[in-house]
């Protein structure tokens, strides 16, 4: 019988290790009661600035959810090619209220406080309107939030219009083919007063890192 050196064995649980975790950021599901086209998780936070938030004090207002996570590869490919700024700003300039949301636990890649965060969006050039800290994971898994980033598009009844991944490109850097943006795509269609399609598609991305 052929003896397996423990090196051997190392280097193969490593590499089932690494497959888990590539697949757990591109084979994940929605679930049931985060439900496209029907109303959207209602909740209500604290932001980083320190003012009361709630999906309703935005009712009349389109929204969008962004899960991030400063240190993903995934987030760091949108925010480095200033595709995240550039949808952010075109977003503000059409009332659309962005919320960037932070759900890492204490400890994990990712979590920061308040004066960091809000640092980090000075440095980047991103203007988000509000940012949500998160570390308990609440809101996120609220939305179930698999991915970062992982967006949401709400209309302005509270209905959940789009959830799923930013773009159809689920790699950690810029590269060609030219990536549909599902998130100015899902807006447009809500601005005209359709339902945007896809509706869902699959969120890539960084695991969220909640506490557990």
């Amino acid at each position: 019988m052929k003896m397996i050196s423990r090196r051997s064995l190392g280097q193969a649980l490593g590499l089932v290790a690494a497959a888990a975790l590539t697949t757990s950021a591109f084979t994940l599901e929605a679930r049931a009661d985060v439900v496209t086209g029907e109303a959207a998780p209602t909740f209500s936070v604290q932001t980083a600035s320190g003012e009361a938030l709630s999906l309703e004090s935005l009712a009349g207002q389109t929204v969008v959810l962004e899960w991030t996570n400063h240190g993903c590869p995934y987030v760091q490919r949108h925010y480095g090619s200033e595709h995240m700024q550039s949808l952010q700003a075109s977003a503000a300039e059409d009332d659309v209220v962005w919320v960037q949301v932070i759900s890492s636990a204490p400890g994990e890649q990712g979590y920061v406080q308040a004066e960091e965060a809000l640092s980090l969006n000075v440095e980047r050039g991103a203007s988000p309107a509000h940012v949500v800290l998160d570390p308990s994971g609440d809101l996120g898994r609220l939305y179930d939030a698999r991915t970062t980033p992982h967006m949401y598009v709400i209309d302005a009844e509270g209905v959940l219009q789009y959830q799923g991944g930013i773009d159809d490109q689920p790699r950690p850097r810029p590269g060609d083919p030219e990536p549909t943006d599902y998130v100015s795509m899902a807006l447009a269609a809500v601005s005209a007063g359709e339902a945007p399609d896809p509706a869902q598609t699959q969120p890539y991305g960084c695991n969220v890192k909640y506490a557990y």
